[in-house]
């Protein structure tokens, strides 16, 4: 076993190390991206192959009324507290970085084989701490799971704005054409979601009233962000509004399909256990959902731009004639500044971990069947929340600028 052992970190130290060469300044963000994949891969195999281990420790609370699924929620907390930690320090250190000069920003792109071992070593030193330490974290991760998904649905908002301000730009009679057959096109797929929602989630001879409710709610909101999107004192448009609607029938979706397999209104999951094939789809779509959701922080000037990062428009020249000559190359390097806060980047990725932890121990709710992702009554009412505040998010975007006319938003 030990022999085994060593032959394995040895394999992944060489991998590391080749992929860790690899890495240039440019492909950083993807790299960050690559390592958070991992340690959802890391997580899933623990949670799938570690409770036997995990009861083996002697510092890890055994007892007879644990179950198997307390141990994978321990194992699950423990991989997200390292990978939480590892971006957290990253995201404090990187505070104050404004442009490519400083030493941190060096520290950003590369040093990939000693980030590499800090984060496996963060990741074992978790399985070192006491049960109280995970259990705070796992409630604590409560709070930032809800805080990543805010984070999410403003990366939306402000992805559907920019795509429909960019179509506008173009000022020819093909992009308005193309801005209403999307409009449209995602408006009758909202609708006609909702209306397979009805089949799957309102199963005749049962009193489904809770999921009508949801159902009739998400398909009320699609027709008041047309309507307030399209009011003639609203300065919106039709496209943000349909996208918003689409992802509001999607995130009901979500919410309905976590419902608990005994429970009489879930038609999707009422007389069939899951397969592995569905798991193994749920988790992908996790980690691209998480993933994304990186990526378009990281390139988003909305929310990253430095604050108080140098513009090229607002410099001045501070030496004349041949000084100025002299320190041209210099004076070029210094003002190339970052082009996203590499602190609010890294935040991301550790809000993540635990919005991937909270998915992936269902909400440290260990009533539901240890062989199910995301089910229960708390990822629920979480997604149902989450549909409404992504509502209440777009319509004070659009009705802000009405009650705060001297305020740019």
């Amino acid at each position: 076993m030990s022999c085994l052992c060593s032959c394995c970190a040895a394999s992944t130290c060489g991998l590391c190390s080749s992929v860790a060469s690899r890495i240039s300044s440019k492909s950083a963000r993807l790299g960050y991206c690559g390592l958070f994949g991992l340690s959802l891969v890391v997580t899933w195999i623990l949670r799938e192959v570690g409770a036997p281990l995990l009861e083996k420790i002697p510092w890890i609370s055994s007892s007879e009324t644990h179950t198997k699924a307390w141990y994978q929620t321990q194992a699950v907390l423990r991989v997200s507290m390292g990978n939480f930690l590892f971006f957290a320090i990253l995201a404090l250190i990187m505070i104050g970085v404004k442009d490519r000069n400083d030493r941190r920003d060096g520290w950003h792109h590369g040093g990939w084989i000693a980030k590499m071992v800090i984060w496996l070593l963060l990741i074992i030193l978790m399985f070192f701490l006491p049960d109280i330490v995970i259990t705070i974290y796992g409630d604590l991760s409560k709070f930032g799971a809800g805080l990543f998904l805010l984070v999410q649905v403003i990366i939306l908002l402000d992805f559907t704005h920019s795509w429909n301000d960019a179509w506008v730009e173009k000022d020819e009679q093909k992009w308005y054409i193309a801005l209403l057959a999307v409009s449209i096109g995602c408006y009758i797929a909202a609708f006609a979601f909702s209306g397979i929602l009805f089949i799957w989630f309102n199963p005749s001879g049962n009193d489904c009233g809770l999921n009508v409710f949801f159902i009739v709610m998400t398909m009320v909101l699609a027709f008041a962000f047309a309507v307030i999107a399209l009011h003639p004192t609203v300065n919106g448009s039709l496209l943000p509004a349909s996208v918003i609607s689409v992802y509001s029938a999607y995130v009901c979706y979500t919410a309905l399909s976590s419902e608990p397999r005994d429970y009489a209104c879930n038609g999707l999951h009422h007389s069939s256990a899951v397969s592995v094939g569905t798991l193994l789809l749920g988790m992908a779509t996790t980690i691209l959902s998480v993933l994304y959701s990186a990526l378009r922080a990281g390139s988003s000037t909305t929310f990253l731009s430095p604050p108080s990062s140098p513009r090229p428009a607002e410099k001045k020249p501070l030496l004349e004639g041949k000084e100025l000559e002299e320190g041209k190359d210099k004076n070029e390097k210094e003002a190339k500044s970052v082009s996203y806060s590499y602190t609010f980047f890294h935040l991301i990725f550790a809000l993540a971990s635990m919005y991937s932890a909270m998915l992936l121990s269902g909400w440290t709710n260990s009533a539901e069947s240890s062989d199910l992702i995301d089910v229960g009554w708390t990822s629920v009412w979480v997604r149902i929340c989450t549909e409404w505040v992504t509502a209440a998010l777009y319509v004070w975007s659009l009705v802000a600028p009405l009650l705060f006319p001297d305020r740019e938003f």
